[in-house]
């Protein structure tokens, strides 16, 4: 079997939800020892849905191949285990409510005057200032808060974005930062404090309509599936009632568009449309004029067009045309009941194991685990 990056690294994971559970994911992926800490009921992302073979699809996606060590940390006994524990770790990740487990005696002040090694990462939804360290912090509710809902969606409704976007991208981000903090580690020998918030990530993604608000002419409008500042940018009907998108970011692109691919070389040159300022300027006479076009192709026929033309485009698909893309990688997966799971593959293609990777089921593992970290007597 391959080496990987992280092998010989321990993780302790207190988490549950979604960010903090993909971020020591992407550390078990590069070959980490994840061992994840549940309460007795386990985490609440287990009982999402049943989708992947028995388990929540969330679960499943975030927690494959960790193991699964259910303690309650306060109680003595399961106190003592969890420090004991952390003492021999590399990394500690957690995202209860902020200061929950600094309170029961495990500040990260006190874990690395115990370990100097020991990176901790603290996930939270907002930070932890007071005004608003108490506020509840969903992905959705986060969508809202940063004002990502303000520019996503249609021009008469904000629309979610499809997935947990704000949890997604601070697991990554956390990630990211501890393996910063290893590779920092590695020439100082110690540890660092770090802490990622929802708030913070979808508030550094939201840079550029903030610029515009606070010292351009404001913020972009909702504008569904164009583009506020490019053109042509968005969706055209075809013949068979599909929708393709079609994306020109520079004038030779358009000039391709207009005359190789929808055979209208006089677009080229009429003057509402002569740059890109134009363009977006008389963008309805813009997409009038192309969809006229458009729809008198196939989806098939319009894509082949724009692909002979190398002029950029995407189909509008669904989840079942996902299933199917040419370019989606799998990964193998078993569900904590035995069910053979076909997942996404990992999004960076290298020297890793292929191997099959299971879900936990709750408390899978607190038997072994709580042998290794007992001390010996007599």
């Amino acid at each position: 079997m391959n080496s990987r990056p992280l092998d010989g690294v321990l993780v302790v994971a207190v988490e549950q939800a979604l960010a903090a559970p993909l971020c020591s994911s992407r550390l078990a992926d590069a070959g980490a020892r994840v061992i994840k800490v549940e309460r007795a009921e386990g985490d609440f992302a287990r009982g999402y849905d049943q989708a992947a073979g028995g388990d929540s699809s969330y679960f499943a996606w975030a927690n494959h191949g960790k193991e699964s060590l259910v303690l309650d940390f306060k109680t003595k006994s399961d106190a003592e285990l969890l420090h004991r524990i952390i003492d021999q770790a590399d990394v500690l990740i957690q995202n209860l409510a902020p200061g929950a487990l600094a309170r029961a005696g495990f500040a990260p002040s006190e874990l690395q005057a115990r370990n100097e090694r020991l990176i901790t990462c603290d996930i939270s939804g907002y930070g932890d200032g007071d005004a608003v360290a108490a506020l509840k912090a969903y992905d959705l509710l986060v969508q809202a808060e940063s004002g990502l809902l303000a520019v996503s969606g249609a021009d008469d409704a904000p629309g979610r974005i499809g997935v947990s976007l704000c949890d997604i991208g601070t697991g990554v981000t956390a990630y990211a930062a501890i393996l910063e903090a290893l590779v920092q580690r590695s020439v100082t020998g110690r540890g660092s404090t770090l802490s990622v918030s929802l708030f913070d990530v979808a508030a550094e993604w939201m840079t550029v309509p903030l610029v515009h608000a606070e010292t351009g002419s404001g913020a972009p409008a909702r504008v569904g599936l164009k583009h506020p500042s490019i053109a042509p940018y968005g969706a055209f009907p075809t013949a068979d009632h599909r929708q393709v998108l079609i994306a020109v970011q520079n004038e030779r692109e358009w000039v391709r568009l207009c005359g190789q691919a929808l055979g209208r070389p006089d677009l080229a040159d009429d003057a509402r449309f002569g740059s890109n300022v134009s363009r977006v300027q008389h963008r309805a006479e813009l997409e009038e004029e192309l969809g006229s076009i458009t729809s008198t192709m196939t989806a098939a026929e319009l894509r082949q067009r724009l692909l002979a033309a190398s002029v950029a485009f995407g189909a509008l698909n669904s989840v079942d045309d996902l299933s199917k893309h040419p370019a989606l990688r799998r990964r193998s997966v078993t569900s904590s009941e035995g069910t053979d799971l076909s997942l996404p593959a990992h999004p960076v293609v290298g020297d890793r194991t292929a191997e099959s990777r299971a879900v936990p089921a709750l408390g899978a593992h607190s038997e072994s685990i709580r042998a290794e970290f007992t001390p010996l007597t007599g």
